[in-house]
């Protein structure tokens, strides 16, 4: 299996678990799955279309990484843990892009055109986050893990939830190393949220039973 220099170079700085280049392409599942697309992506653009499939479907049984052979990603690509990453055909991702477990990149519609969302350079998606539709997620966003985005996103933004919202953008600093332990968690909004709730409610409670007891 051929490795790319670039791919290698991204996962060994952003994956501390690996030991050395050998560990990492010998183990590194992330790796291997962004190798075979490469390998696949070079017959699919040759014409090899049976060819480009057969290592796709090897690729996913291997890694459980399903890329499609006819997407487009470019230089020092990462995916951590690989399992459950799903990237359509007609998807477009620019440099130096990490995605860890669960990512779909796809489509919201059967048309035969562009149907997935286009990729900036730059850009983070956290496990179990959905991209879908021919939207475009611009350069230097980070996407939360979990959320599910639908539409375009600005540079420099950071999107969480479901569906994704805007919590960062431009004019506030967004951190360029795009660490993925940065990430807001959006289920940490939620309890912060119902336990604000719950502490009016209680309020309301004790001001009604300081009613009765009036009356």
């Amino acid at each position: 299996m051929k490795v790319d220099p670039d791919d290698l170079a991204a996962a060994m700085e952003k994956d501390p678990a690996i030991i050395n280049e050998e560990d990492a392409i010998k183990f590194h599942v992330g790796l291997q799955a962004v190798s075979m697309y490469r390998e696949s992506h070079e017959l699919w653009l040759k014409g090899e279309v049976e060819k480009a499939k057969e290592i796709n479907v090897k690729c996913h049984q291997l890694t459980g990484c399903d890329i499609h052979p006819g997407a487009t990603i470019g230089k020092r690509f990462f995916i951590d843990h690989a399992t459950g990453v799903v990237i359509g055909e007609t998807t477009i991702i620019g440099d130096d892009v990490s995605l860890y477990q669960g990512v779909t990149l796809g489509g919201v519609s059967t048309n035969k055109g562009k149907r997935h969302p286009t990729l900036g350079n730059h850009i983070v998606v956290g496990c179990n986050a959905s991209i879908l539709g021919d939207i475009n997620i611009g350069n230097n966003v980070r996407v939360g893990a979990g959320s599910v985005v639908l539409t375009d996103v600005p540079d420099d933004c950071t999107v969480v939830g479901i569906p994704g919202r805007v919590v960062k953008h431009k004019g506030v600093k967004v951190n360029c190393d795009l660490s993925h332990n940065d990430l807001p968690d959006p289920e940490e909004d939620e309890i912060k949220m119902l336990k604000r709730e719950i502490k009016e409610l209680k309020k309301q409670l004790n001001d009604l039973e300081e009613q009765l007891s009036r009356s």
